[in-house]
């Protein structure tokens, strides 16, 4: 995760910049949703030693335009009324050093006092590096205030019983089909199905001459790629590493029945009427862009694509049915539990205290409503009790119910063959994932490599990745 250069720094201060403010998260395209943006009477009393503190912030920019601005809305109404000074900076979420910047900028005493970002994907990483603070403190007072967080979160905030991470809004995981096209050709539809019958649809619903492709997946450099093979591997009985994150198991068997499957898929000539023009040189954004252009039968994202279609009223988003994704032989429920973008705290935060509560501002409330309603069903609260603050929540689009549901998932979902989902938060996974070691072993197999040796030579990576991290295998 990088920063995007093309962005201006947010610089929110107090009361007397606000003409200037009102500007500072704007620019061309939608406006973000109103929501008058109040700072609880607590966290005012809590603030009142800290006025005039300033803090520098990283925030993954968000997919929707509207919600980053409806962030910056809530940064701003933050700074007005605590007459802080809050430096935020947006970061792209899929370059491959940032976890090496943000240390490197700890250990030379130069980094911002806080980011938030995905749990699942670096969390495990910058803690391993030692470059974050116990926040076990903040966790504990928001557990008064909001009750208990999505479960996912104590996976991967949670190290040595202490938290690292301050869960803020939670990311579901979800899979779209066009209902419409199953209709058509009588099709179910169901909540969940096997990655075979997928395939077998996709191929059944598409029509070239249409512009129908049932197939809206790609195996290319991105992290929606990263994810969908992910989870083939998984549901197939295959991993990464063993349940302590420590040890790579990669060859296996298992994975090699997955990565066959997949690699069947983009060189059998038997599916090729399913696979969209150039889906082989897709990036992290363009199955959300051919979905919105409704050539798609099937893709998997979070609720990015989702929120787009409703926001801009696309005619794809009545035809879509969402689902929580795939099984395969080796478990019969989909590995479906989300992931959250959490509030760190940087070692040698030059203000603490204050990052802290930023981070408590903008998990709840109407500091989170803004964000929410500019990213239906893309940003959801994270904790339980923030579920029930607004009707938005509650009513606001027929996805949410299953979505609260799915920040409640009994974990650990366990395979057949022993893998425990989601696994011990691995520094090592993070970063073989992060280097695209599986979307190039997929490239190699398209390019006639055969699966087993693909698998072998990735393991090799892999274990290179894990040493290097520090857990020689």
């Amino acid at each position: 995760m990088e920063e995007n250069t093309g962005l201006s720094r947010r610089t929110f201060l107090g009361m007397s910049a606000l003409g200037v403010l009102g500007l500072a998260g704007c620019g061309g395209g939608p406006t973000a949703p109103q929501v008058d943006v109040q700072v609880p009477q607590a966290l005012l009393d809590q603030a009142a030693a800290l006025r005039g503190g300033s803090v520098g912030m990283l925030s993954q920019k968000l997919y929707s335009e509207t919600a980053n601005q409806a962030l910056d809305r809530s940064l701003q109404a933050f700074a007005q009324a605590t007459g802080t000074t809050v430096r935020n900076d947006l970061v792209s979420g899929d370059a491959g050093d940032m976890v090496a910047k943000m240390d490197t900028e700890v250990k030379a005493g130069t980094s911002r006092d806080l980011a938030f970002m995905s749990d699942r994907r670096f969390v495990g990483q910058l803690h391993n590096l030692d470059a974050l603070t116990d926040v076990t403190d903040v966790v504990d007072e928001m557990r008064a205030l909001y009750g208990e967080p999505a479960t996912e979160a104590a996976n991967f905030c949670v190290f040595g019983g202490r938290w690292y991470a301050i869960p803020y809004h939670f990311i579901a995981t979800a899979m779209y089909l066009r209902k419409d096209w199953y209709e058509e050709k009588g099709l179910p539809l169901k909540p969940h199905y096997t990655w075979e019958e997928l395939r077998d649809h996709a191929l059944e619903v598409s029509d070239p001459a249409k512009r129908r492709f049932g197939w809206g997946l790609t195996v290319n450099r991105s992290g929606d790629a990263n994810g969908f093979i992910t989870n083939v591997i998984n549901c197939y009985g295959g991993a990464i590493a063993d349940n302590t994150g420590t040890k790579v198991v990669f060859d296996s068997p298992e994975t090699v029945a997955a990565v066959t499957f997949i690699g069947d898929i983009y060189t059998n000539p038997k599916y090729a009427p399913m696979l969209p023009p150039g889906v082989g040189s897709w990036t992290d954004s363009s199955n959300n862009e051919n979905w919105l252009a409704q050539v798609l039968g099937l893709t998997l994202n979070q609720f990015s694509v989702y929120a787009d279609s409703k926001t801009k009223n696309n005619p794809v988003y009545a035809n879509t049915h969402p689902f929580n994704g795939a099984t395969g032989p080796a478990i019969d429920r989909p590995l479906a539990y989300g992931e959250s973008n959490s509030f760190v705290v940087f070692k040698g935060a030059k203000n603490p205290d204050l990052a802290k509560l930023v981070a408590k501002f903008m998990a709840g409330g109407s500091a989170l409503l803004g964000v929410a309603k500019g990213a239906p069903c893309l940003v959801n609260p994270a904790w339980d009790k923030v579920w029930d603050s607004d009707p938005h929540y509650t009513s606001g689009d027929p996805a949410f119910p299953a979505l609260r549901e799915q920040t409640r998932t009994p974990l650990p979902l366990t395979t057949k063959t022993g893998y425990a989902f989601p696994q011990a938060p691995s520094p090592g996974e993070q970063a073989a994932t992060a280097a695209y070691l599986l979307t190039d072993m997929m490239q190699s197999v398209i390019q006639g490599t055969p699966p087993a040796e693909a698998v072998a030579s990735t393991h090799a990576r892999i274990v290179q990745v894990f040493e290097q991290q520090g857990y020689p295998q």
